[in-house]
């Protein structure tokens, strides 16, 4: 009687078990679950390739993330995928990191002495790109070359509808500031375009002030990328994409490196969800993404398939 008791007490053990773990998972299909009803067509963004910060090559006189390689790009009938943070003054810039020293320069005989040291021997500005207004912004220039840091706006004006483009929100903590300023730029936009942000609150702001917008979730497999940079719970959650419930993304933009991440999987085949790329580096790295992704983001090489995806 006491070893029926005993089995009977297992089983109930078990079962109790077995729909926790089922509800679990339940719980994280739906968390990881991206926006599936009333969606907008990804089928526009899907035809061409994306060059990274425009068809840059930082030695030459079009670095990355400048008119002339946006114009490049343009000429060449890539699409663009570009960097928009705001100045102090609250003027939209096309600009990657919020550091400035990597990439602008000041000008020939006017560096100070507290000018920042890059790992290449270069000395770069000082500061974020918030620290200074746009009219600051515009006396230094991008690495050797002549360009300036460029206004969204203007981007927009040059671009003017003839390719596709994904603009990245670069969000520093809880400012959404630019999620507004470079929407009122977008709203009399007449081309293709879709945004995207490392920062699901930036997402989260498009869900619902402009859910009409095609919007992506960007992410990375932070611990095994730059392990040293980024570890933590909000790193975990932000490689296994639980936020997707508050952002609900249209795509999901990942490391290629990484495709394998069970999450992007998941909603690449179980939800239907558009994957991005990023950053593709050679053909053979483009041909293995093509198993895996739908948009491709390429940066160092020229395709040699031309601007068609």
């Amino acid at each position: 009687m006491f070893i029926l008791d005993l089995g009977s007490g297992l089983m109930l053990i078990l079962k109790a078990f077995g729909l926790i773990v089922f509800l679990m998972c339940v719980l994280y299909m739906l968390m990881i679950m991206p926006r599936v009803v009333n969606k907008p067509s990804s089928e526009p963004f899907t035809r061409v390739l994306y060059a990274h910060r425009g068809l840059h090559d930082n030695r030459s006189n079009a670095p990355e993330n400048s008119m002339a390689a946006f114009r490049k790009a343009v000429e060449a009938g890539y699409g663009i995928e570009c960097d928009v943070q705001l100045t102090r003054d609250g003027v939209p810039v096309i600009f990657h990191d919020f550091t400035l020293a990597r990439i602008a320069r000041y000008p020939d005989g006017c560096v100070p002495a507290d000018a920042v040291p890059n790992p290449d021997g270069s000395l770069g500005v000082k500061g974020k790109v918030v620290d200074y207004t746009y009219e600051e912004l515009l006396q230094f220039h991008l690495l050797d070359s002549d360009e300036k840091i460029p206004k969204f706006e203007e981007f927009l004006q040059m671009v003017n509808g003839t390719i596709p483009i994904i603009v990245e929100l670069k969000i520093e903590l809880k400012d959404l500031a630019v999620c507004r300023k470079v929407d009122e730029l977008l709203e009399d936009y007449k081309g293709i375009y879709c945004i995207e942000s490392f920062n699901p609150l930036g997402v989260m702001w498009y869900r619902k002030n402009r859910p009409q917008v095609f919007r992506g979730q960007l992410s990375d497999a932070f611990h095994k990328d730059k392990p040293e940079e980024f570890q933590g719970p909000l790193y975990f959650i932000l490689t296994n994409l639980l936020f997707n419930f508050l952002t609900r993304p249209d795509f999901i933009a990942f490391n290629h490196k990484y495709a394998n991440c069970l999450a992007r999987r998941i909603c690449r085949r179980v939800y239907g969800n558009v994957a991005a790329a990023w950053t593709i580096k050679s053909e053979e790295e483009l041909a293995k993404a093509r198993k895996h992704f739908d948009i491709f983001i390429f940066d160092s090489f020229v395709p040699q398939s031309g601007p068609k995806a």
